[in-house]
């Protein structure tokens, strides 16, 4: 075992940086009006433009087969990109590989909301040539790194706004003369441009659950699930999701569509500001400092230490942070380049978040040794990875006359049922000046294992505020796109939109946008 890395930023420095404010109600101005809109927002008329263009009717998967019933790879065509996230002026390779070999067409769609139909074609490639690709070999660490030729280059035209894009894969015909065989690739398209909102994608996590081509994952070793024994690159199409559910429309998507897509369809329905980046792009501060709210979204587990430092620096700086999600800045994932040099393609499970607090000591225990150990994350997100972090339950109101309730008639003990899983947080730091627990309750792990979850507030220095949550499941309750499905774990599943859930959002993002310094 190596020295754990350990970044300059005590737990008296993280103290010194929200103590200027000692109890967020001194960031309450007067109620807001109810039905101001988030398109009174300087930048938001650029997000109001593209979403009038016409959606489409057709963007999703219709015809996919899975190569076996219990796996997750679908070679009749299947693809990947050559970067997570690529900028307008800047090029990015598609590979594809068909098996049998034939030709195909890459569809590539923006998602959003489009008066509801959630997503816009922006151009139509191909048809091209289809090959089949070779599988790799399993290398260092059982780590599979496909090495393809590329398919298409595509050079993202200036007026592509950034999002989150689908290339939908279509063979032209299939052995019957009739059908044809689907499947996506995605990428992010990044801007450089202030916004009010930075949405960050979990594609870390996304990556780190892939098990293409068949059980290779940071969780499917021999020597166990929850070590730092695996590598997994990005070099390689994402199989369906492998747990929760078999969802077809995770296939090529990774956990986009399925954690994180709804609050982006949200978000654009209302006008709201939002630009968007990978977990890659955080590895400086620069981009969030340019922003007034920065979103973790969903299933965001695995962090570079370097992202830890961004967040952490903009949060001192005045930007309000929303921990929209659960599990988060549990698993230090340091980066390391490709076998062809390319940045941040590669990664691995590291080593535990939690400076010496007791909870990564225990998977220390339990999963070590580990090379790398992260600072406690409950004194960014203001609540802990705990154990157990799984489990489902309601998410129950623990201080309705809190400014983020104002508008939703919430009363002390009321229930959003559901709503919390499949993982949470819990165990808030308690010296963390002006922290209050916003909502709290008891997570079923297995439908009979209790846990205690809390979602928190707490001030940040400038005006500023960071909000946590507590779940996965948060955006959920904000939208239903085309096509989406609810997910069910331990037992336990969310109902979909809520008006109370949608008007919490509201009230944070309004706070966050109006109250920077």
């Amino acid at each position: 075992m190596t020295k754990p890395n350990r970044p300059d930023l005590s737990r008296r420095d993280v103290l010194k940086g929200v103590s200027a404010i000692s109890a967020l109600g001194a960031l309450s101005p007067n109620a807001m009006a109810d039905d101001r809109g988030a398109a009174e927002h300087s930048g938001a008329s650029l997000i109001r433009r593209e979403n009038a263009k016409p959606g489409s009717r057709d963007w999703q998967l219709t015809r996919v087969r899975l190569d076996s019933r219990d796996g997750v790879r679908a070679s009749k065509i299947e693809g990947y990109c050559s970067r997570q996230s690529v900028a307008a002026g800047e090029s990015i390779d598609i590979m594809v590989s068909t098996d049998p070999a034939q030709a195909f067409v890459v569809e590539i769609f923006r998602t959003g909301y489009y008066g509801g139909r959630g997503a816009r074609l922006m151009t139509k490639l191909g048809p091209f040539d289809g090959s089949v690709q070779p599988l790799p070999e399993v290398g260092e660490k059982r780590l599979r790194e496909c090495r393809w030729t590329p398919s298409v280059t595509l050079t993202i035209p200036d007026d592509w706004p950034s999002g989150v894009y689908l290339g939908r894969l279509s063979t032209l015909t299939d052995a019957t003369g009739f059908g044809y065989w689907q499947n996506y690739v995605v990428f992010i398209v990044r801007d450089d441009r202030p916004a009010d909102i930075l949405l960050q994608c979990s594609d870390n996590t996304w990556q780190a659950y892939n098990q293409w081509p068949d059980d290779y994952s940071v969780y499917t070793h021999p020597k166990g699930n929850q070590g730092p024994w695996a590598d997994v690159s990005f070099d390689r199409p994402y199989g369906m999701y492998p747990q929760i559910f078999e969802n077809p429309q995770t296939i090529g998507s990774g956990e986009w569509l399925c954690f994180e897509y709804p609050l982006a369809y949200w978000l654009e329905k209302h006008g709201y500001d939002v630009t968007y980046c990978s977990n890659s792009d955080m590895l400086a501060p620069d981009r969030g400092l340019k922003c007034k709210a920065f979103i973790s979204n969903g299933h965001d587990e695995y962090w570079d230490i370097r992202q830890y430092n961004s967040v952490v620096k903009m949060r001192d700086e005045g930007v309000s942070l929303l921990f929209l999600s659960g599990n988060s800045v549990c698993w230090v994932s340091p980066f390391r380049e490709s076998v062809d040099g390319r940045a941040n393609r590669i990664l691995f499970r590291g080593g535990p978040y939690g400076g010496d607090y007791r909870w990564a000591k225990l998977r220390e225990q339990q999963h070590g040794p580990f090379p790398h150990r992260g600072p406690d994350e409950g004194y960014l997100m203001g609540s802990r990875n705990i154990d157990p972090v799984n489990g489902g339950g309601d998410w129950v109101c623990a201080r309705p006359d809190h400014w983020m309730f104002e508008g939703t008639g919430m009363k002390r003990g009321e229930a959003i049922p559901g709503l919390i899983g499949w993982e949470y947080h819990g165990d808030p730091p308690a010296d963390i000046p002006g922290l209050e627990i916003v909502g709290k309750g008891t997570a079923l792990q297995g439908g009979v294992n209790p846990q205690a979850w809390t979602s928190t507030i707490y001030p940040g220095p400038k005006g500023n505020f960071v909000f946590n949550a507590s779940t996965i499941w948060w955006c959920q309750d904000l939208a239903s796109p085309p096509g989406h499905w609810i997910p069910w774990s331990h037992w336990s599943r969310p109902h979909g939109p809520d008006d109370r859930v949608q008007r919490i959002t509201h009230n944070l993002l309004r706070r966050a946008i109006d109250n920077v310094a």
